[in-house]
């Protein structure tokens, strides 16, 4: 027997009101061929599910398949928005604007990975709420997530889409705001939970591992990394470095109490070219000396040292496109580089035909490593000598594949040194 694929594009009107993409199961057998529809994501309108015969679905069993059950708004309350939780916490909505959990959704690497397949999974963490997601997956046709059975969401929210992991995603569950501090005689029903807005809200995020297809992997093991070192033995958690102590009103008019500042500083790498994201510091960088003026003979012999001794995983970490990228270069009076070398931290992968990690070089905590450049002096002359570090989110040629070069910040610098040096 023999079966394909056929993935149409299509406009309906009338009973199906919307614009899907159907796929087409073509099976061969004895001379005829049967084809089967099976509606694999539908843009706009409602829809009603044509599962195919003959096929198993294969209920969703991993916590990252499943997004936050539909909620509810508590009393007191008249949106779960992060808009409205604006009025009155100002400072702390402020905050959560500039972070990149408000643009995950907006995010242009995400978009143009996600709508290769429109996987509807992946919405699970860039907009974890089942209020914030149009369908309602029920199961995969196969175990497959590119056949997904769904049904349409009737009190899916664009809006709330549209503020990405917001202020629900971790404080509204079951009709209650959960809070960590408590005794705030807030007007809506609130509850103390620190244990529920602890790490493990992080990493049910931040440690998903899985293969959507063969091209498509999500390998985020930062969870994985920080359990297993000095971070997690002396207690730091992922709130002890990304969402630091700090004291100001958490409410308009309050006093100044303290609780946890909410821009989640991280990489540092913006989503958009007009946006400031917040660096955290995790490498600790030593060099040697370098002197202004060396003999005809003698020799540079540079040393940078970069030691893992901040993060509580390694670095980089999340996204395996990330990489550090650490450039020496030595320039002639005329500013032309004559000796340059680099040297690459973060993972390689193949992502065709099939997605496979070549090799990974990343810092683990703690870790240290040392690069050397090394120079003889054989003529007077005058040289500069340029010492960069900087932090990238991915390839310029991913990028471009990606079809976001030149339309998203690609990386950012850490560390720059110049010196200007003469050789009699």
């Amino acid at each position: 027997m023999e079966k394909y694929w056929i993935n149409i594009q299509n406009s309906f009107s009338g009973y199906w009101n919307c614009t899907i993409t159907r796929r087409l199961l073509i099976t061969g057998m004895t001379g005829f061929y049967f084809a089967t529809l099976f509606l694999s994501s539908c843009k706009n309108g409602n829809s009603d599910i044509k599962q195919m015969a003959g096929q198993d679905t294969i209920p969703l069993t991993k916590h990252w398949e499943m997004p936050i059950p539909q909620q509810e708004i508590p009393a007191g309350l008249v949106s779960i928005s992060a808009v409205s939780c604006s009025a009155c916490h100002k400072e702390i909505y402020d905050e959560w604007k500039q972070s990149t959990h408000a643009v995950a959704f907006q995010d242009l690497q995400f978009q143009s990975e996600w709508k290769k397949d429109d996987i509807l999974t992946c919405l699970n963490c860039h907009t974890p709420l089942q209020n914030q997601q149009e369908f309602i997956v029920k199961g995969l046709i196969d175990g497959d997530y590119k056949t997904p059975v769904i049904e349409t969401n009737p009190h899916f929210d664009k809006n709330l889409q549209l503020e990405s992991i917001t202020c629900a995603t971790c404080h509204i569950r079951d009709g209650s705001v959960i809070g960590a501090i408590g005794n705030t005689n807030a007007p809506h029903k609130t509850i103390k939970d620190v244990e529920f807005l602890s790490e493990k809200l992080c990493i049910s995020c931040h440690n998903v591992i899985d293969e959507l297809n063969p091209v498509l992997v999500c390998t985020f093991e930062t969870g994985d990394e920080w359990g297993n070192n000095w971070a997690r033995k002396s207690g730091k958690t992922c709130i002890s470095c990304h969402m630091p102590e700090i004291e100001r009103p958490i409410f308009t008019e309050m006093e100044n109490r303290k609780s946890h500042f909410h821009d989640f500083p991280g990489s540092g790498i913006p989503k958009f070219f007009d946006m400031k994201a917040n660096a955290l510091e995790s490498l600790e960088i030593k060099e040697s000396t370098v002197d202004t003026l060396y003999s005809v003979g003698k020799t540079l012999d540079y040393q940078l040292k970069v030691k893992n001794s901040f993060a509580g995983h390694s670095v980089p970490t999340g996204d395996p496109e990330r990489f550090f990228l650490i450039t020496l270069n030595l320039a002639d009076a005329k500013g032309n580089i004559f000796k340059k070398e680099e040297h690459r931290i973060g993972e390689k992968w193949q992502w065709y035909p099939v997605a496979k990690k070549l090799s990974d070089n990343n810092l683990k905590p703690l870790e240290e490593r040392t690069y050397g450049f090394r120079y003889d002096f054989k003529k007077q002359s005058v040289l500069t000598f340029t010492v960069e570090i900087t932090k990238h989110r991915m390839t310029e040629e991913n990028a471009k594949n990606n079809a976001i070069l030149g339309k998203y910040p690609l990386f950012i610098e850490v560390f720059q040194k110049r010196y200007t040096i003469k050789a009699n």
